[in-house]
């Protein structure tokens, strides 16, 4: 797994990579948003670990510009900012995970395991559908009434999920469990967020509309007008 790791700070940054690398993982290095952009566009990165506050430009603004060329790569942030609207602004500008300084090494390694897992091979020819809606886990891609979706790594495994589900109601716990494959507080609004990513680029522009929410039970995914 090839990662790309953008940190400032010099102690943090060696320590991050000197035990990603006793975990046979291949670390590449920047310390300024600008280099870690340069470094993310030329080469082909399976995972980006990204601090939020960055010399020259910020880790948004980071992750902003690897989204506009690059929309399936994840992207873990850093920060010691770790208020939930700090989190959905991480994730609203393409963060696939956010994870708060200070932090154990062991969890990082868990949702860098959890990113790869999501990013793993899938059988080859595997398309769901759902009405229009089309996604080919093979090559990564949706699609609906023949028009191309953009989605980051972590919207593709939520709606993968919701699919997998199709007409079944899935509570926040299920999502949590099965698409963040780790622990994290619930009680924010961090899924609620990521339907609405999903919402807006999956059923906007189209008269049906696929995803419901049921209040106090989940969310489902059904082809029907009306939840």
């Amino acid at each position: 797994m090839k990662i790309l790791l953008v940190e400032d700070e010099p102690k943090v940054a060696s320590f991050i990579k000197k035990g990603l690398e006793e975990q046979t993982y291949e670390v590449d290095q920047a310390y300024d948003g600008t280099f870690g952009v340069r470094l993310a566009l030329q080469h082909d990165y399976d995972l980006v670990i990204l601090d939020v506050i960055l010399p020259n430009i910020s880790g948004l603004d980071v992750c902003r510009q690897i989204r506009q060329h690059n929309t399936t790569v994840a992207i873990l942030m850093l920060t010691a900012l770790g208020s939930t609207d700090d989190k959905i602004t991480g994730l609203d500008a393409g963060a696939d995970d956010y994870l708060t300084k200070p932090f154990e090494f062991k969890e990082l390694l868990a949702r860098i395991r959890a990113l790869k897992r999501r990013g793993a091979e899938v059988p080859a020819g595997e398309v769901l559908r759902v009405a229009d809606l089309e996604l080919d886990l093979t090559r990564k891609t949706v699609l609906r009434a023949g028009k191309p979706i953009n989605l980051t790594a972590r919207e593709f495994s939520l709606l993968h999920f919701l699919m997998r589900n199709r007409g079944r109601v899935v509570s926040r716990v299920d999502i949590t469990e099965q698409v963040w494959e780790t622990s994290f507080d619930t009680g924010s609004n961090v899924i609620d967020v990521y339907i609405n990513f999903l919402r807006k680029k999956v059923d906007k522009a189209h008269h049906t509309k696929l995803i419901h929410t049921l209040v106090g039970m989940g969310y489902v995914l059904k082809e029907e007008s009306n939840a």
